[in-house]
This record gives structure tokens, C-alpha cells and sequence, in this order.
């Protein structure tokens, strides 16, 4: 793969937009998270609210259960003690799914046990239906979601989650996904579990603090992490994907001839400043 990654141009990577990258800031260090507006535009929007309002500054990561998820937002169980959502929305739609119809979606060339096609849409994992004409986000190790209660339409994105353990894809199109994290995920899978139901942590101390959640168009330039990500749309891409499908260095003696969605490398990279 490495050679492949060496033999790219810069046409291959893009920068990650200021405007829909989050830093979720940890003692541990930066937690770098592109959002996805494509597919959950309304919960992007009040993400995107929410941070530039502070929201989740001097929050804590409440819940860390093995093999599933971390998850953060408000730990006061009353509604009466949560903090005020400010000018974001209290009330957002579902957003399971969007319209296939004008996706650039990339599909990989092997079946799938969740969805008709899986694939790479906007830089995303993804699936689609071809004919019910719908796409979605897949459940894969890092991506984001917004928690929600029982009602289809319960969640207004205060309470986030990321993947952390083998991608639980029966949760597509049951909950709204809003992102992944692109760099700084170690510092979230390596939290300790919570010894309560679902992983939630039974006392304050055992909690880990947010520093502060902000968009980095919030953030001066210069303390900005400049990131590319790999585009999943173009040929080399495809041979990546080829490469890890069918593994030929001198270690493998049976090549798979297949690959899982949730299995296909998402490279990333620093750059210099701008």
C-alpha cells in the first residue's frame, strides 16, 4: 500500500474543509472529525451551531463500552439541568438516508451482507439501494453518529458517538451518521470502559474531560492541523483497494479476492500550513 500512497499525485489527496472539521480537544491531544453535510445536512448544521457556541466546552466523554462505541455530550440526566442548546435547533428530522440519484458514489467490486452496494461516497463509506434509489453512511470503525431515544426523530446532535470497536452495521439507517474521525482516533479507543450499563461510567472522576469542541474555521490558521485525506473516487484509489483485497507480498499465501467495506484503508496525511 505504501507504495502505491509513494506513487500518488497531489491530485490524488484534498484538504479537509475548515468548515466542516471539528476538533474535539482532549488533554490527550486533538481528535480531528470531518463532518459529512451531504447526507445529515440538518445535524451537521447544528453541529456546526453548537461548536462555534461552545457547547460541549467543559462537557466529558460519558460513556465507553468494549467493542462498540465512545460518547460524549451532557452528563446531567434531568432536561431541567442540561445546558442550553443557544440557537441551535431542538428539534432535527431523521436522517437514515438521502436520494442515491446525483451521488458520486464508488462502488467495490465485492457483495455485501448489509446493503445491495457498498462503496465510497464524498470521501465516506457508504451503501446504496439502486432500487429503492437511496444511499446511506455504513457503521464502519471511526465514524461518527448522533445518539438518539426511541423516536426515529429524538436526536438534535448534543450527543455524539464514534465507533470504536468491530462496525456494528444493524445500526445503518437506524441512526443519523454525521462524520468520521480522520486523525486522533487512538486516543478514544485506548479510554477506559465504563463498569455501568452500556458502557456508561457510574462515577464523575471516571469521565473524561473535553477541553473544547470547535470548528477549525473557527480556529486560527496557524493552529489549524493541515490534513489531507486520500480521494476515494479516482483510479489509484481503486488499485489501494485492489491491493488490500488481494494481498501478494511474501506473508500471504492465499490472497482473499475479497474485501470489506469497513476493512478498506482511509489514508491520511499532514501537510505543510497554508
Amino acid at each position: 500500500m505504501q507504495e502505491i500512497l509513494d506513487a500518488s499525485t497531489p491530485g490524488d489527496w484534498r484538504r479537509l474543509d475548515p468548515k466542516n472539521t471539528v476538533y474535539l480537544e482532549l488533554d490527550a491531544g486533538r481528535v480531528v472529525i470531518e463532518l459529512a453535510p451531504g447526507f445529515a445536512p440538518a445535524h451537521v448544521g447544528n453541529i456546526r451551531t453548537l461548536a462555534h457556541a461552545g457547547y460541549w466546552n467543559g462537557m466529558s466523554i460519558n460513556r465507553s463500552q468494549d467493542n462498540f462505541v465512545v460518547q460524549w455530550g451532557d452528563p446531567a440526566e434531568d432536561d431541567k439541568d442540561r445546558k442550553s442548546l443557544g440557537k441551535a435547533k431542538a428539534k432535527l428530522p431523521a436522517e437514515f438516508e438521502r436520494k442515491a440519484a446525483g451521488l458520486d458514489f464508488h462502488a467495490l467490486p465485492d457483495r455485501d451482507g448489509w446493503a445491495p452496494q457498498v462503496g465510497f461516497a464524498q470521501g465516506f463509506p457508504a451503501a446504496r439501494n439502486p432500487e429503492a434509489g437511496t444511499a446511506w453512511l455504513a457503521h464502519c470503525y471511526g465514524m461518527v453518529g448522533a445518539g438518539r431515544d426511541t423516536a426515529a426523530d429524538s436526536s438534535n446532535g448534543t450527543e455524539l458517538y464514534v465507533v470504536t470497536g468491530q462496525s456494528p452495521r444493524q445500526l445503518d439507517r437506524n441512526i443519523t451518521m454525521v462524520g468520521r474521525v480522520v486523525q486522533g482516533m487512538e486516543k478514544l479507543s485506548v479510554l477506559p470502559r465504563g463498569t455501568g450499563p452500556l458502557g456508561f461510567y457510574e462515577k464523575p472522576e471516571q469521565r473524561t474531560a473535553i477541553k473544547a469542541i470547535r470548528l477549525a474555521s473557527d480556529v486560527p490558521k496557524k493552529e489549524r492541523t493541515a490534513l489531507e485525506v486520500l480521494r476515494t473516487g479516482t483510479p489509484l484509489f481503486e488499485e489501494l483497494v485492489e491491493a488490500r483485497r488481494n494481498r501478494r507480498d511474501d506473508w500471504y499465501k492465499v490472497p482473499a479476492g475479497h474485501i470489506d467495506l469497513c476493512n478498506v484503508p482511509l489514508p491520511v496525511r499532514e501537510v505543510a500550513k497554508k
